[in-house]
């Protein structure tokens, strides 16, 4: 058990997390670097606000889930190892299972879903961080559910699941450079530009949270070059800044091929192959237009930006 509440840890990060992105807004401003732009923040903000209602909504639910699973828990972790321990593999747990759902939101269509709203923005801030997807919190309970099973205290995973999520504010902004050695472990600013990037150079790399370790293992590490500027956003734009079209915008398109195609199979397999994946017959009949490079992204026609 711990005596730090994920409330008491909010209480603390977030004021930090509105301070920081105030003050980039303010550098943006000042330096004409045009980081922020209107109807995107309102766009965040909107975004956020369905998020919190769900995590609002599930998230005393999902603790206390996790409480039920840990009475079946495989290792009784507490009695093995000092407090100190319990917390550094909280974190180290909590990052992988991070890193596997994280990848699988990218790599499988009706998480991608879900998960595609957070990267609808074509800014990269501090902001975009709270840029969440309204059905994430639901979509991560089969993943994190494991962790009480193995033996992890469930008041310290909720606690430290905060922490790192806190974490994740910090790689979403364009005003921090490499970070030295750092680079070499840690999730950086640098390291998650590129995992926003569009580039092809760049396309589903980095899904750490805190550390990229777990991507230099797996294969999915890209490191940012300094002859390749991060392009953001989709391959398939949004093109709106309503937080209600882009919650849904992805499963209605789902829900529209696999109605169109006449191949049963393929009905449900759309949702579960890899993202951008199309029937055959749904593909040609009905094609969607999609970046072909990320040069030309910035030409498209989208919102006029505020």
């Amino acid at each position: 058990m711990t005596d730090l509440t994920v409330s008491q840890t909010l209480a603390i990060g977030l004021p930090i997390a509105f301070f920081v992105i105030f003050l980039e807004a303010v550098f943006s401003a000042w330096q004409k670097k045009g980081y922020y732009k209107t109807s995107d923040t309102l766009c965040t903000l909107g975004l956020l606000v369905g998020n919190m209602m769900v995590v609002l909504a599930t998230k005393g639910l999902t603790l206390a889930f996790h409480i039920y699973l840990y009475q079946f828990k495989l290792f009784d972790i507490a009695s093995m190892v000092p407090l100190w321990v319990m917390w550094l593999l909280a974190f180290i747990l909590i990052d992988l299972v991070f890193y596997i759902y994280h990848r699988l939101s990218h790599r499988v269509s009706f998480l991608w879903a879900i998960h595609m709203s957070h990267h609808s923005s074509q800014e990269m801030n501090f902001a975009v961080s709270f840029r969440q997807a309204w059905f994430g919190p639901l979509s991560k309970i089969p993943f994190f559910m494991i962790l009480p099973l193995i033996g992890l205290d469930p008041t310290i995973v909720a606690v430290a699941g905060s922490i790192s999520t806190l974490w994740g504010i910090v790689g979403h902004t364009q005003i921090i450079n490499k970070l030295g050695p750092l680079e070499i472990f840690l999730n950086t600013p640098s390291h998650h530009r590129v995992h926003h990037a569009i580039n092809p150079e760049y396309l589903d790399k980095n899904y750490g949270q805190i550390l990229i370790i777990w991507d230099k293992m797996f294969g999915t590490f890209q490191q940012e070059t300094d002859n390749i500027k991060p392009v953001f956003g989709t391959l398939r734009p949004v093109s709106t800044w309503n937080p209600i079209i882009i919650n849904f915008k992805h499963f209605y398109q789902l829900c529209k091929d696999a109605w169109n195609t006449n191949n049963i199979k393929d009905k449900f397999k759309i949702w579960f192959m890899p993202t951008g994946w199309r029937p055959e017959d749904v593909e040609k009949k009905y094609p969607i237009k999609s970046i072909d490079s990320a040069v030309s992204y910035t030409h498209l026609t989208l919102p006029t930006k505020a």
